[in-house]
């Protein structure tokens, strides 16, 4: 019998990538193909399915062009952001765009925050839905967004036959079946699974204002449900030959992007289902997303879920947040006047070297001491976990008149540094509530860098592991496939199969001191900040 394979692909931010993934868990080829993000207007972010989905089929062809035998790839398995997909009853796009009107922008993106008021509406209304979301929904979610389209495009509204997460519009272009994932609908959409039952709640619904989707509207948001890695069908006749596959390829229930990175990171070095309880997974990526499992249900104050089975079957998922951070990391980058210094092919190794080199001279034993007094904030893009309050906002202690490249690689070790402290704070409100955080794993853009690495070890008192194989939401979502495909008994088994191993970088005693009082000030600027906005009338 030759290899077996299956294929992974992740829809992220700006890019589509497919990945060619081996029995155990070796990525063996990838493809990129970038993707169109529109910004007609500030808050407003907006993408085409359309475009999306010619980018997954050509990446999946890219990968799979060296397999003769397609019948070899067994099972193929989607994640993407938790973005929200409008058709019609033909399966074609409709507008979401009030600026352009065109309907090839029919996605209304994670990161799009139009529905603010929306969501605070929502979250005065104390529903009993609101405590698996933190007390509190996100404008990132989508019934927020929802009462948003009804609200100010009737037209799409009412046009609309289908609202998807984009996770399940890939798998319903891939099947030709209409089924949602567990993952992106209890977390995303305000779906009820408690362990004892799993439906929409309908009086939730009628409370928001969507009591046409209530009441006669549950074909547009889905009635079937499935867990993630069930097999959901297989590639349909178009699907097939739009990918270059077989037939015969299984396809999986989906999951959101940073739970497929989730479920491959905890599953790193595990031997059986009890090893992934005590991680915490950090999907790092143009935002960082905070995942752990539970063999109970933990409610965590300003953190999402608790959600049984979302990530790994029959756990309960916990998820934290940061709205930016490889967003924010280029950012405090592309905006200092020394950027135009700063090589594009390896910014973080050329800045990692100047501060060596700054450290060496200042006799200093690590780069670390160099922000003694520079301190930032790093809520540019307001604050997901654990304050939920998305109205924060970044703030820079220490600046001056300097504007060298030196300048800029302090400016880049401080924001680098808040980063873990808005970890740390997930981290003990996860713990305050009764998790118990033994080590920390990382996949994602800025888990390439070894600063990012070892600071977010020395703040957080904690291992963090990096995993051998680097593209973690690619594995996760091929782990789906291997799931799908029936060649693994079930979605846990194929994840600890898969999982691979992790080299382990373990905090520096010596620093611990400096982090905490680096941390006192984080938490000061945080409480400082709200005080600065009462007295100014803010909140």
């Amino acid at each position: 019998m030759g290899e077996t394979y299956y294929i992974g692909v992740d829809v992220g931010t700006s890019s589509v990538r497919a990945g060619l993934v081996s029995r155990l868990g070796s990525v063996v080829k990838m493809h990129t193909i970038p993707i169109t993000i529109s910004n007609p207007k500030p808050d407003f972010y907006e993408q085409d399915s359309e475009e999306i989905w010619k980018a997954v089929c050509e990446a999946v062809k890219f990968v799979t062009s060296d397999v003769a035998d397609k019948s070899s790839i067994r099972g193929l398995g989607f994640d993407a952001t938790c973005s929200l997909v409008v058709l019609d009853g033909s399966l074609k796009p409709v507008t979401v765009s009030p600026a352009t009107g065109e309907d090839r922008f029919n996605i209304v993106m994670w990161m799009d925050h139009r529905a603010k008021e929306q969501a605070d509406r929502i979250n005065a209304g104390g529903h009993e839905v609101l405590k698996y979301v933190g007390g509190k929904v996100s404008l990132e979610m989508q019934t927020p967004k929802l009462i948003w389209l009804k609200t100010h495009l009737n037209e799409t509204w009412i046009r609309a036959a289908h609202f998807l997460d984009l996770p399940d519009f890939l798998t319903l272009r891939a099947t030709g079946a209409a089924s949602r994932s567990l993952c992106s609908t209890v977390c995303k959409w305000t779906y009820k699974c408690d362990g004892i039952s799993q439906e929409w709640d309908r009086g939730f619904f009628k409370d928001v204002g969507l009591e046409d989707l209530a009441e006669d509207g549950w074909r547009k948001i889905g009635q079937e449900v499935l867990p993630p890695g069930t097999d959901c069908g297989q590639l349909s006749a178009e699907a097939a030959a739009q990918l270059g596959l077989s037939e015969s390829t299984h396809v999986a229930t989906s999951l959101i992007d940073a739970h497929a990175g989730g479920l491959a990171l905890v599953s790193a070095q595990a031997r059986v289902k009890e090893d992934l309880i005590g991680r915490l997974g950090l999907i790092c990526g143009t935002s960082t997303c905070h995942m752990c499992v539970s063999e109970q249900p933990i409610f965590v104050p300003g953190v999402w879920g608790p959600y049984l089975s979302a990530m790994v079957p029959g756990c309960w998922l916990n998820e934290g947040g940061q709205s930016a951070t490889g967003a924010l990391v280029d950012h405090v980058i592309k905006s200092h006047p020394a950027s135009g210094k700063c090589p594009q092919s390896d910014k973080y190794g050329w800045l990692e070297g100047i501060l060596s080199v700054m450290a060496k001279e200042k006799g200093l034993a690590h780069t670390s001491l160099l922000t003694r007094d520079v301190h930032v904030y790093p809520d540019f893009h307001g604050n997901r976990s654990p304050l939920a309050e998305p109205s924060m906002m970044g703030m820079v202690c220490g600046l001056t008149l300097d504007v060298s490249e030196r300048n800029l690689a302090v400016l880049y070790l401080a924001t680098i540094q808040a980063l873990s402290y808005g970890t740390r704070h997930i981290i003990e409100q996860l713990r305050a509530s009764g998790h118990v955080i033994t080590s920390v794993l990382m996949c994602g853009g800025l888990s390439n860098s070894p600063l990012f690495i070892s600071t977010h070890a020395d703040a957080l008192g904690v291992p963090v592991l990096i995993p051998a194989t680097k593209q973690s939401v690619l594995l996760g979502s091929a782990m789906l496939g291997a799931a799908a495909s029936g060649d693994f008994p079930d979605l846990t088994s194929a994840a600890i199969a898969m999982g691979g191993a992790a080299q382990a970088f373990h905090p520096r005693k010596e620093l611990k001191e400096y982090h905490d009082k680096k941390y006192d000030i984080f938490k000061r600027m945080q409480s400082e900040q709200l005080e600065y906005r009462r007295t100014m009338g803010s909140i």
